[in-house]
């Protein structure tokens, strides 16, 4: 079983929509997916109380449980991590995932806060050595803003792979209150959010973004 791990130290940054949206994505790609909340807050566990069965199942590992571990079968867990995560924790969640995603907002405090971040995780072992990869999201984005621009160059330093730009949508919020993602959205609605979504899967399902075996 393969582990994506949702990381940013910093809250409010996206991770648990990224973490759910990807879930059900991966689902209707036809994945046996588990998702594990880790936030005090447990978004992700009330996301997954409210979806609905008629949509592909996600296994929910609930925030507080005894061990993170999905049923038998599964292909893939997406871990929800918390903010705040440091030390010794950070370094146990790395050493566990094969995949990391590090949604980043357009906002110089948020950039401030991950360059701190990205600088600590790449010195991790796990990484520098290739058996942890990293991806690099811009969330809640309008485009043709200066700080979009800034967020932009900011992300294309880093040795990690810019995968997908996604906008500041509502969709993500009328999604996320009937424990839907976006993927699970009708065509009409949500096309425009489908297509930012499409080289962020095609990284996350293609060996880029897979340690070498």
């Amino acid at each position: 079983m393969r582990t994506i791990t949702v990381l940013n130290p910093k809250g409010g940054c996206g991770k648990t929509t990224i973490a759910t949206c990807l879930a059900s994505h991966l689902s209707w790609d036809g994945y046996q997916v588990a998702l594990a909340d880790l936030d005090p807050q447990q978004s992700t566990s009330d996301w997954a109380e409210l979806r609905p069965e008629s949509y592909p199942e996600i296994e929910l590992i609930p925030y507080g449980a005894k061990k993170i571990r999905a049923s038998r079968g599964t292909d893939l867990m997406v871990i929800d991590s918390p903010a705040g995560i440091h030390g010794a924790e950070l370094q146990q969640l790395v050493r566990r995932s094969q995949t990391l995603l590090v949604p980043i907002m357009p906002s110089p405090i948020d950039m401030r806060a991950s360059l701190r971040f990205l600088e600590n995780l790449f010195g991790l072992a796990a990484v520098q050595k290739g058996s942890v990869k990293v991806g690099l999201v811009a969330n809640r984005v309008k485009e043709n803003t200066i700080i979009y621009r800034e967020l932009n160059g900011f992300l294309g330093k880093y040795r990690a792979p810019y995968v997908a730009h996604l906008r500041a949508s509502m969709n993500y919020v009328r999604a996320a209150e009937k424990g839907l993602g976006v993927a699970d959205l009708p065509r009409y609605l949500a096309a425009r959010d489908w297509e930012e979504w499409k080289p962020l899967m095609r990284w996350v399902e293609g060996k880029r973004s897979q340690p070498k075996k």
